[in-house]
């Protein structure tokens, strides 16, 4: 039975007028990434994924789903393992090269990082055409061309959760720690509309790739009679079928594409459709613009209730000062000249039975209108998801008895996590004279409840202030001005530009006061190092000298090759060797503390795939590991040693390693750095003779080193593979002995 037309009007609040043949929402982070986990595994064609991040350590399985699978939780492991399985197979990744506001969250060196654990049938590119300010907030999955997930979620850390958002959970673990609860929906559809996000999604590739994504499938079934496509996930039903539907963007004005606010003038018109509920679960509300069409069409329609949920608790300075302080504005804004029984901007929280509260983080995007519409997509209620991010919305139409019936069967199924009740609880409600008023009242003790917000415990009511203008803005925060008089949008600059740029500017620091202090303080500089050494010979401060001169050129990242050769030039043969062995595994020792006191999370992200090979190599290798890499060019003799300070080596093995690696050819060094005095002092045969000698002697150690390093890793791979065998046969006895 059809229900009216719908508001959609493509080119103005929609981009395309589609339908889904079947969809169905996925609440909570633990429902999403199970669903997206099993279609991934079906998947036999293509698989994109765009999205504000796309972070490789995310495990999408949990507990006894994890323990039970055949394929891998991890989605960069996952997606290894299927384009292994399925060479044929093409998977794209689409993540924003964020800006500095985001380092602290992210994987620092993203495209790298999946390039080194994928093979070359995924692709990873990270998107920098956003205008600066703005941000990639679509969160896309289309699977085969057959089916997508769309709406707030991004596979990203600090998302994953379940429905019942226990106060405490030790899956909730993040970066930084334990999270708290967090709420958010997507959903997962089929039919003709995933022939848009197919567009869609090629489009914003091409944009920033060199080369071009494979075609769209002729033969996907995306048609209206379609059955539930291959790569549905398991476990999760469809719940609207053949559901009219409308997809929403925004898009600003970037590098000449068309600039589209198509969400803002959606949310509008559906605002002006409604006449009894109107239910919304947002991160940010400030965009005043919503509150004033919510508030006119209260006044309009002397029965319609507003019942809105998002957050508690601001995160830090810019999000207190930028959008709770905003949220104070819009909330007056909402309820001005309106009974309070019929409106309520609330959070939701628990206190349990052990005296433990919480306070659930809303990420969604949903909104319902009555029975007749349903929005979940990727924007908020807020200045920057209507103008300058670039946003998806899809808008799902009750055209059918059905399909208002789920409107209704969603909107209730979520306020009914949010306030502790059962579902079957939430009808009756509605019919309430006052629906807000019953929901605010009888709660179940212990149990999730909403709250009216209180936004002035954090902050002041203030006027436009720098935070909202960095963090929520409409417009681009800085344009240039083009030849023909226009002005473009700068970008965000990428975060390689950003790294290579805070490199330099710490390396031009270090150099500059390096400068001044070899012109300010005269010992510093390298004739009074030299004269330093030249008056330690000979006499008792000679070793303490040489430990001094290695400990601090360790620290400055002096090349330790340059240090030796100095060393066995003034001490000689004998002792320039072992005073420089000895020196080497002081700077060596302190080195490696810095390391460990540095911690594995902040060294690791800042040096990026470069500083974790090395860091592999010294797991995989041990003693013999340390020793070959002192030996071989495979990085800066500090930086190994930073390293291994957040490496899992222990002190013992890594300062004997480096003996083990660096005392031979601390000796050849030796030989050449006492000839290359030798001959300044006294030029001979003998003496050209002992620096060839020494430098020969130089190169085969390093030879020699190599081929032992590779004949000792061949021995333990072969081993590893030997051991994998025997387990792999004892397992097969075991199962015929069964």
């Amino acid at each position: 039975m059809q229900s009216g037309k719908s508001v959609f009007q493509p080119g103005q609040n929609c981009w395309v007028e589609s339908k889904a043949r079947f969809s169905t929402p996925l609440i909570d982070c633990g429902n999403y990434y199970k669903a997206l986990h099993s279609s991934i595994v079906k998947a036999k064609h293509s698989i994109f994924i765009v999205g504000w991040d796309i972070d490789s350590r995310i495990r999408l399985l949990r507990g006894d789903d994890e323990a039970n699978s055949e394929a891998p939780s991890v989605i960069s492991d996952l997606l290894k393992w299927k384009a292994e399985q399925n060479p044929d197979i093409k998977i794209y990744l689409l993540r924003w090269d964020s800006s500095l506001a985001f380092f602290a969250q992210r994987e620092m060196w993203a495209k790298e990082v999946w390039e080194e654990k994928t093979p070359d049938n995924v692709q990873t590119e990270l998107d920098d055409t956003i205008p600066m300010g703005g941000s990639q907030h679509q969160k896309i999955v289309v699977i085969d061309d057959e089916l997508v997930f769309s709406g707030g979620m991004d596979v990203s850390t600090n998302r994953w959760d379940t429905r019942d958002h226990p106060v405490v959970s030790e899956e909730r673990d993040g970066p930084d720690g334990e999270y708290g609860p967090l709420h958010d929906v997507q959903m997962v559809s089929s039919g003709p509309v995933v022939a848009d996000f197919s567009k869609l999604v090629r489009w914003r590739w091409q944009r920033v790739a060199d080369s071009s994504p494979i075609d769209i499938r002729e033969d996907a079934r995306i048609d209206e009679n379609a059955p539930l496509p291959d790569a549905w996930p398991q476990d999760y039903p469809p719940l609207f079928e053949d559901v009219e539907c409308a997809l929403a963007r925004t898009i600003p004005f970037m590098d000449e594409v068309e600039p589209a606010q198509e969400v803002r003038h959606m949310l509008l018109d559906l605002i002006g459709e409604a006449e009894s509920v109107i239910y919304i679960e947002n991160q940010f509300t400030t965009r005043q613009e919503i509150a004033e069409a919510l508030n006119k069409q209260l006044k309009l329609k002397p029965n319609l209730s507003v019942i809105i949920v998002s957050s508690y608790e601001p995160k830090g300075k810019f999000e207190c000062e930028a959008f709770w302080a905003s949220r104070i504005e819009f909330k007056e804004i909402l309820e001005k000249g309106i009974d309070p029984k019929r409106v309520k901007l609330t959070y939701s929280s628990i206190e349990d039975m052990q005296g433990r509260k919480a306070y659930k983080r809303i990420h969604s995007k949903v909104m319902t209108i009555d029975n007749k519409y349903l929005v979940i997509g990727s924007s908020n209620l807020s200045n920057r998801s209507m103008t300058l991010d670039t946003e998806i919305d899809t808008v799902l139409f009750g055209n059918t008895k059905d399909n208002q019936a789920c409107i209704e069967q969603v909107r209730n199924d979520l306020l009914a996590e949010h306030t502790g009740r059962d579902i079957d609880a939430m009808p009756a409600l509605f019919n309430n004279e006052y629906p807000v008023e019953a929901l605010m009242q009888d709660q179940i003790a212990h149990g999730y409840v909403l709250t009216e917000v209180r936004d002035e415990v954090f902050t002041e009511q203030s006027v436009k202030n720098v935070f909202r203008a960095l963090s929520d803005p409409e417009e681009p925060l800085i344009s240039v001005p083009t030849f023909d008089g226009a002005a473009m949008p700068a970008r965000n600059p990428r975060r390689r530009s950003i790294m290579i740029l805070i490199g330099l500017a710490i390396i031009a620091v270090l150099g500059g006061l390096m400068f001044w202090a070899s012109q300010s303080i005269p010992w510093l500089s390298s004739d009074s190092i030299n004269a330093f050494l030249e008056k330690s010979r000979g006499t008792y401060f000679a070793l303490p000298t040489v430990l001094l001169v290695y400990v601090v050129g360790g620290v400055l990242f002096f090349p330790v090759t340059i240090l030796s050769l100095a060393v066995a030039a003034i001490f000689g043969p004998i002792w320039g060797p072992i005073y420089g062995i000895m020196g080497a595994l002081m700077s060596s020792a302190i080195m490696f503390g810095i390391g460990k006191l540095s911690g594995n999370a902040g060294l690791r992200k800042i040096g990026g795939p470069k500083v974790a090979a090395v860091d592999e190599k010294l797991k995989r290798s041990g003693i013999v590991g340390v020793a070959a890499i002192r030996m071989l060019p495979v990085a800066p003799f500090s930086l190994v040693n930073l390293v291994a300070g957040i490496s899992s080596i222990g002190i013992f093995q890594f300062l004997v390693g480096t003996f083990l690696g660096m005392f031979p050819p601390m000796i050849a060094k030796g030989l050449v750095g006492d000839s290359i005095a030798q001959i300044w002092q006294n030029p001979s045969v003998e003496t050209i003779s002992y620096l060839v000698g020494g430098i020969v002697l130089w190169g085969l150690m390093i030879w020699g080193s190599q081929k032992f390093a590779r004949y000792y890793q061949a021995r333990k791979e072969s081993g590893n593979q030997d051991t994998a065998s025997d387990n792999s046969d004892k397992d097969e006895v075991e199962k015929c002995a069964a």
